[in-house]
């Protein structure tokens, strides 16, 4: 694995600098393989870069959009992942339909919506049981609590270790989300930091010894690169 820190001195920096990284990994996807898979983060950090991704004039029909996790939430739901990014960037670009991979979420059962996407994913990178796929880019951000994605502390979902989609649970409201071997077998994590309050959090998940299952986002090493772009009010303390 390789691991990136980066502090950038405010919000707008650390946006551009995401932004450039997000548009290297694209281009090299689609030059080595025809296609890029990028799956995006829910919350505020990452809006603004997807209102920047929106203005660039890329090869849209060659790139393949899913999500992280998903709240369990129809998707016009104000709190939708999906309806955010929707607004600030799949519907101001021509990107075909089909390119977009939502996580459903209209089942009166969330773990047989989970067993839905999980079916779709492993058709469409062509994976069979036991394969884990590899998307070319997942973005992700943190909580205060250290969770990531819809793994939450000491929750099911962090110790899923045969799947590629679980149900996670947040204050026992139901989520859709990547399991960590899905997100770790990626080519690229890229997380997104923002704020004073993830300090304590990013603290413990730098750390050389905490317990993986109370700060979940340590759960993260994937195969390829990891990112961390954090802002200067995050990552004060890991500025170098």
């Amino acid at each position: 694995m390789n691991k990136v820190v980066e502090v950038l001195p405010d919000k707008e920096a650390l946006v551009a600098r995401a932004l450039a990284v997000v548009l290297e990994k694209m281009h090299a996807a689609i030059a080595a393989r025809g296609i890029c898979t990028i799956a995006l983060a829910g919350g505020s950090t990452p809006k603004p870069l997807y209102e920047a991704i929106a203005t660039q004039n890329l090869p849209w029909e060659k790139i393949h959009v899913f999500w992280g996790d998903e709240r369990y939430v129809p998707p016009d739901h104000p709190d939708s992942n999906q309806a955010m990014a929707r607004h600030a960037w799949l519907e101001k670009v021509s990107i075909p339909e089909e390119n977009i991979h939502p996580m459903p979420t209209l089942e009166s059962n969330p773990a047989v919506s989970a067993q839905n996407h999980e079916a779709e994913i492993r058709e469409f990178f062509k994976t069979s049981v036991g394969e884990i796929p590899s998307l070319d880019l997942i973005l992700l951000g943190i909580g205060d609590d250290a969770h990531t994605a819809s793994l939450f502390p000491h929750t099911e979902a962090l110790q899923v270790r045969d799947r590629l989609i679980t149900v996670g649970n947040k204050d026992t409201q139901p989520r859709i989300t990547f399991t960590v071997p899905m997100i770790n077998q990626s080519k690229c994590v890229l997380f997104l930091v923002s704020g004073a309050s993830k300090q304590a959090a990013l603290a413990e998940i730098f750390a050389d010894d905490a317990d993986d299952f109370t700060y979940p986002a340590r759960l993260i090493q994937p195969q390829g690169e990891l990112w961390w772009l954090l802002d200067h009010s995050a990552g004060e303390e890991w500025k170098t």
